[in-house]
């Protein structure tokens, strides 16, 4: 009898582990075909050969990584430099995407904690306030955005109507066009994870501050923000890196002159002469920025967790 206990647990966990094998084979179908499938054959493409008429020719290559990184000329006749003019798309991306996650947090932080700190039955409410225009396509928000800030648009009409300006005001084909359709955009994905970690904070802690004397200041940067740090630092992550790689606030409300890294990888596919390695290597670059900032961020909550 008192060997039979091991037999009868290690049957268990074999008829456990024989069980979660067809229940887990639906995710791991759907991860490999709309996951991995794609970027490795991203992957592939960009060692590839660009087919003058679009497409790829099935010789290895490495063109498009030295189209990004390498400037040789028009005629590929001049030494090698360094090519500042994909860099500086990639700068711009960044930057962009950093200004829009700053103004995200800015306005997100004091909307999540105004969220956290209503009475439990108006909470949804007010979170079904901030998500519910996230129920329209990013298309449609977007066009709707172009259309409110044109210059004949009603924001104009109103300041015109107010007496605030004299005359419209050029706002379409602009960076803070883009700054406005990117905040626009990801503003929730701010919002949401810091109202998460909000609600579980123990006000009771900066109750206790407050009888030692500690300032609001003190309260706000020694106790509340090291406490709701992983809601934040969420929150940045899910703005900055879709903003880093958007596409249509940039192409729809920027112009030329705000050209980003997600246009840039549009263009090389949507177009009858595009190409499609170039494209491909563009987006292996971002992703392999995207999982270094993923790996930091795992990296520090594992710091975070063994304090």
């Amino acid at each position: 009898m008192a060997g039979a206990a091991p037999d009868s647990g290690t049957s268990a966990e074999t008829t456990y582990r024989s069980a979660r094998v067809p229940l887990l084979l639906p995710t791991w179908l759907v991860i490999g075909i709309f996951l991995i499938l794609p970027v490795a054959l991203m992957a592939v493409y960009s060692f590839l050969t660009k087919e003058m008429r679009g497409g790829v020719i099935w010789e290895f290559s490495l063109a498009a990584y030295d189209q990004f990184f390498i400037n040789r000329g028009l005629f590929g006749d001049e030494p090698p430099s360094l090519e500042w003019t994909y860099i500086s798309v990639f700068g711009r991306s960044i930057a962009q995407a950093a200004t829009a996650t700053t103004l995200c947090l800015l306005i997100g932080f004091p909307t999540a904690w105004f969220i956290a700190t209503r009475p439990p039955a108006t909470r949804g409410v007010w979170l079904f306030l901030i998500t519910v225009p996230y129920w329209v396509n990013l298309l449609i928000r977007t066009v709707s955005l172009r259309f409110l800030i044109r210059e004949n648009g009603p924001l104009n009409d109103a300041l015109l109507g107010t007496g605030l300006i004299s005359e419209p005001l050029a706002m379409i084909n602009t960076n803070f066009a883009v700054q406005l359709g990117l905040f626009y955009s990801y503003l929730p994905f701010m919002v949401l994870p810091i109202y998460a970690a909000v609600e579980r904070y123990n006000f009771t802690l900066s109750e206790a501050a407050a009888d030692l004397y500690a300032s609001r200041w003190v309260i706000l940067r020694e106790i509340v923000l090291p406490i709701v740090k992983p809601g934040i630092i969420a929150g940045c992550l899910l703005v900055f890196i879709p903003s880093m790689g958007a596409f249509l606030a940039p192409n729809l409300l920027g112009g030329a002159k705000n050209f980003m890294i997600g246009s840039l990888i549009e263009e090389q596919f949507k177009r009858s002469l595009g190409n499609w390695p170039f494209g491909a290597a563009v987006s292996m670059i971002l992703m392999s920025l995207v999982l270094i900032l993923l790996m930091l961020y795992a990296r520090s909550m594992a710091k975070t967790e063994a304090r």
